[in-house]
């Protein structure tokens, strides 16, 4: 077999352990949460510490990766990941477990940041186009293994084995890097931005610490006040900066090609919604409302997880006969077609009140991914690619750490309304914000049981229904939320994405970047 196909196997193996663990992680935070005794704001940042550090460290990974060697940096992302994943597992707080996460991002950072630009300099051609495809249907699979690998290892096994796992296929991947990838980097290296680096990771830390925070400290606290404005003032001194450096992390010229944004917006919209969205189902389905065991939740999630394993092999073979713009547009909006069909679910419904929606989006978040990571860098020049795939792959985690903790916002506002007032008048009143902080955290039996009085089972019952449906109210509105996310960037897709934006004919032979 020809050594490029070594090569892919080692880069999508790599690949497909650091985004499963986006997904993988989100069946075992009900049993995370009881272990740890972890409150809603520590779970959000089992998630978004890890798509917090990773989108962080995209861009400075993706210019030292053209500097010193993609093979080197993707090969010190795989050791960083697996030691981490090692210490997640080991953790006994939850701010050691979210402290490692962070660490786990850093290393995904590293070698996702160098994927597309590896196999960009490994392939040419048609097998190019085979090879995109593969580690876009990869991406997907990622994605849509994770409910149900995650269900099985945290019941069979308990929570830790979801990251424990890593460690054999961390070796496996790097055992295949060092044999048969080959070394490539920019010929012309500029350097790194380290300035670049610093403001655009403080600007994106301190919006999530705002957006997570707002609920609990007050949106119109000093502390959230401060942390939002000084993010907008990092942003703008952070494109004030790139706007002027010789050797920008972000090369706002890219901004001028249509295709590239609309690549970016794509990324940021499918993570923004969908896949932001898995937290809340998840809780939904366990701790929240319906009760499900972690397997059982995880095989609830095949009618939307399936879909995306059938149709990303379909969608990538389309990419070298259909624009990709129809991909991309018509794919999310068939995302945001699916969330919809979801809204409107009602206390004492089933979880197969959301199958119809689950199936019509996983559809099209199947169409989304293999032309997604194809068209990030088939807009720029060979040797531009490893910025390029950096900054579509920050969009794509930006989107998921934004969206978790801009939803988690909405979600505790609405649950903790419902909730409060549900209560007013009742014995139970004054629990209502101990209650509220319980049902978003996927807790709520733990949280009737802790109320001190002696309350009948009437009124215990009627807490239930209370608390479940706050909970039901709370993810309806996050469906109109994730929904409308979704449609916008379908509209940005059909309207940017050009074919005359592509460096070269996607079927055409790619030349080799000089020596």
């Amino acid at each position: 077999m020809d050594r490029k196909w070594f090569t892919l196997v080692a880069v999508v193996t790599g690949v497909f352990m650091l985004l499963i663990d986006v997904t993988i992680v989100n069946v075992a935070l009900p049993d995370i949460a009881t272990e740890l005794d972890a409150t809603f704001t520590n779970l959000e940042w089992v998630v978004n510490a890890y798509t917090l550090t990773l989108a962080a460290s995209l861009l400075v990974a993706g210019s030292l990766s053209d500097l010193i060697g993609r093979r080197l940096v993707f090969i010190v992302g795989l050791f960083l990941f697996s030691l981490a994943s090692l210490g997640c597992g080991l953790a006994e707080t939850p701010l050691f477990l979210n402290v490692m996460r962070g660490v786990q991002g850093i290393g995904g950072g590293l070698m996702f940041a160098t994927s597309l630009a590896i196999i960009a300099q490994s392939f040419q051609g048609k097998d190019r186009g085979l090879a995109f495809g593969v580690i876009g249907a990869v991406t997907g699979a990622a994605v849509a293994i994770g409910p149900l690998a995650g269900g099985l290892l945290t019941e069979a096994f308990g929570w830790e084995a979801i990251f424990f796992v890593n460690l054999p296929i961390g070796a496996f991947a790097i055992f295949m890097t060092l044999r048969f990838v080959e070394e490539s980097k920019d010929p012309h290296p500029a350097g790194i931005d380290w300035v670049g680096a610093l403001l655009f990771s403080a600007a994106l830390f301190l919006l999530i610490f705002g957006l997570v925070d707002g609920n609990k400290e007050g949106w119109g606290s000093p502390q959230i006040l401060s942390c939002l404005i000084g993010s907008f003032v990092l942003l703008v001194a952070f494109i004030t900066v790139e706007g002027r450096k010789d050797n920008p992390l972000f090369d706002l010229t890219l901004l001028k090609k249509p295709a590239f944004v609309g690549a970016s917006l794509v990324a940021f919209c499918m993570s923004a919604s969908l896949f932001a969205l898995f937290l809340f189902l998840t809780l939904y389905l366990q701790g929240g409302v319906l009760g499900y065991s972690p397997l059982e939740a995880g095989l609830r999630f095949l009618p939307i997880t399936g879909m995306m394993l059938i149709v990303g092999p379909i969608a990538g073979r389309l990419t070298t006969k259909v624009h990709v713009r129809f991909l991309l547009g018509g794919g999310l909006t068939l995302v945001g077609v699916g969330i919809l069909l979801m809204h409107g679910i009602e206390f004492g419904d089933t979880w197969l009140a959301l199958i119809v929606g689950f199936v019509v989006a996983g559809i099209g978040s199947g169409f989304v991914n293999p032309p997604l990571a194809s068209t990030a860098i088939g807009v720029v020049e060979p040797r531009r690619s490893g910025m390029a795939s950096g900054i579509n792959s920050t969009f794509r985690q930006i989107g998921i750490a934004s969206g978790v903790a801009g939803l988690g916002a909405i979600f505790q506002h609405q649950v903790g309304s419902e909730i409060s007032k549900g209560l007013a008048g009742t014995p139970a009143a004054s629990h209502a914000d101990q209650l509220t902080a319980a049902v978003t955290s996927g807790q709520t039996d733990r949280a009737l049981e802790a109320i001190p009085g002696n309350l009948s089972a009437a009124q215990l019952d009627q807490l239930r229904t209370v608390a479940e449906g706050a909970f039901v109210s709370g993810l309806n509105e996050l469906f109109l939320v994730t929904a409308g996310i979704a449609l916008v960037g379908a509209i940005g897709a059909f309207i940017l994405v050009r074919q005359s934006d592509f460096v070269v004919d996607p079927e055409a032979p790619v030349p080799e970047p000089p020596e």
